[in-house]
């Protein structure tokens, strides 16, 4: 499955060190992220991570683009609801873009965690049926 994972600049230690938790899961996926997220994340797991752009230079718009397609199963978005900054992703436009296209998305950390650990369970796996039946 393809997972995306994006971070404001103040969760972005927060996300790290959630990746390093659920690398187990994650690293049974391709993962996408944007730019300095995603080489935070490798740095820290040594898992392979596809790239965008950095968020302030168009990988947010990547980012929702694959979002649109329908080609993301799951996201992860941790950002700060009291420190919102011109330069980072814009939150509603990536949650709005996975509600439109029925992906399952966290913005926080214990609905994150809830999600990777159904993933790991398999409960995710309804993604794969309707993605190969053109139902999403």
């Amino acid at each position: 499955m393809n997972i995306g994972i994006i971070a404001h600049n103040s969760k972005r230690t927060l996300i790290e060190d959630f990746c390093i938790a659920y690398k187990g899961i994650l690293s049974k996926h391709d993962i996408y992220a944007t730019g300095t997220t995603g080489r935070r994340i490798e740095e820290v797991t040594s898992m392979h991570v596809h790239k965008f752009l950095a968020g302030s230079l168009g990988g947010d718009k990547q980012f929702t683009e694959m979002i649109q397609r329908g080609a993301m199963d799951m996201v992860i978005f941790f950002y700060n609801p009291s420190m919102i900054d011109q330069k980072d992703p814009d939150v509603m436009t990536i949650v709005s873009a996975c509600d439109q296209n029925i992906i399952p998305v966290a913005t926080n950390i214990a609905t994150a965690e809830m999600l990777i650990l159904g993933l790991g369970r398999g409960d995710l796996d309804w993604r794969i049926g309707t993605k190969s039946s053109g139902e999403i």
